[in-house]
């Protein structure tokens, strides 16, 4: 008898998960896992890249560490579409794979928002193409300072006050002044400045901690303007603050203000908002039982308020293993399981000392959530990669 076929799309932390896990069921059927890289990216770091602080290999490592080939086929390939009627995924220079059950772990994208001129003059932290582009474009741009002493090259302009907006500054505030120092600049001249609609930074945490980042990164420099976004040109950003809409000159502009699912959960028909569907408690599709949807591509509701929880590696991975069960359940023809979220905390690196952070009900700053920053980010190395991968990739020195 043919085996069944599962297949998986996205090597991130859901989907690697996920693959993982059913490795270790040894479910009778056949493992295909399809990504358009054959890296898996830790992208709760990529902000580092973006900033300089970081290399790429350091955040990445190969899907080697955790296919077995003797149950897994690895294709690497971009996904354009699924199929649902007919079970077939699609991909760019490939032919079609055909499932019986499907795993979507695909991630997120940049969302615009329909703002003028981002998709072509914005930059965003979303992959290690676009972070290696935000690095080189602003080294190109203090470059440029020392041929014309035109001040905005040195301008550094972010959308958003959010996680990653913050995570992405603390980063660059630590990088600037050995840019500074290899490039000659005037120290005086170089600005960093954070574009945000409202006063209330970081407001997925307590306002004590949001406050506290707000204040460390404008000790160390950012300057945070109230405003929003409304379009860009190349090197002028023009915002709203009331009324009114002003301008503002930076030689980079990074956004950070939104994601969507990807963009192929659109191409595939299925019902969706920004890119995510509304799973059944199974993470299942409604109307599609073989298909199920995790990580930034899936929305799960919060019953305490009815609103989608927040995308984040923690809960992609908590919906892999559950996911993983019930595409086993499923073959064996057993009753699946309902994805119940346990919210462990999260903390929000300012740097590689600081971080703000809420940890089972206790709230950290400075040094001790920095510590736990660290300890997490190994937990999520070691949980997908294995012990050997967070040897080798781990964060284990206090100063890095």
């Amino acid at each position: 008898m043919t085996k069944k076929q599962m297949v998986i799309l996205g090597a991130g932390y859901g989907g690697l998960r996920t693959l993982k896990k059913l490795q270790k069921m040894k479910p009778n059927a056949d493992l295909i896992l399809i990504d358009k890289n054959n890296y898996h990216c830790e992208t709760t770091s990529l902000h580092e890249v973006a900033a300089g602080t970081a290399d790429s290999d350091e955040i990445c490592y190969s899907l080697n560490l955790v296919i077995d080939r003797k149950q897994t086929t690895f294709i690497q390939g971009t996904v354009q579409y699924v199929d649902k009627e007919a079970r077939r995924v699609f991909l760019r220079d490939h032919e079609p794979v055909a499932y019986d059950y499907l795993l979507v772990g695909l991630g997120f994208e940049p969302e615009y928002f329909g703002i003028k001129g981002m998709d072509r003059y914005g930059l965003s932290i979303a992959d290690i193409p676009s972070v290696t582009k935000i690095k080189k474009h602003i080294e190109n741009e203090f470059k440029k300072w020392k041929d014309d002493h035109r001040q905005e090259h040195l301008v550094v302009a972010v959308g958003g006050a959010g996680f990653t907006s913050f995570e992405f500054l603390g980063e660059l505030t630590q990088r600037i002044p050995k840019l500074i120092t290899k490039f000659q600049v005037d120290s005086s001249s170089v600005r960093i400045q954070c574009i945000e609609p409202t006063p209330r930074a970081l407001p997925m945490f307590n306002r004590k901690l949001a406050e506290y980042g707000a204040h460390k990164l404008s000790e160390s420099g950012v300057e945070f303007v109230i405003g929003r976004v409304s379009g860009i040109d190349a090197g002028q950003i023009y915002y709203r603050s009331g009324d009114q809409v002003k301008t503002l000159q930076a030689g980079t502009f990074v956004w950070t203000g939104g994601v969507s699912g990807s963009s192929v959960v659109r191409a595939s028909g299925f019902a969706q908002r920004r890119g995510r569907v509304a799973v059944n408690d199974d993470l299942s599709v409604p109307g599609h039982p073989e298909i199920l949807i995790i990580g930034d591509c899936s929305a799960v509701i919060n019953p305490e308020d009815g609103r989608p929880y927040p995308t984040t590696a923690q809960i992609a991975m908590q919906q892999a293993d559950c996911a993983a069960y019930n595409l086993n359940a499923m073959l064996e023809d057993a009753p699946t399981k309902p994805f119940v979220f346990k919210f462990m905390g999260t903390v929000c690196s300012l740097g590689r000392n600081d971080a703000v952070g809420e940890i089972m009900g206790r709230k950290l700053k400075g040094r001790p959530a920095s510590i736990m920053k660290k300890v997490i980010e190994n937990r999520s190395l070691a949980k997908i990669g294995g012990v050997e991968t967070m040897m080798k990739k781990g964060r284990f020195s206090l100063n890095k």
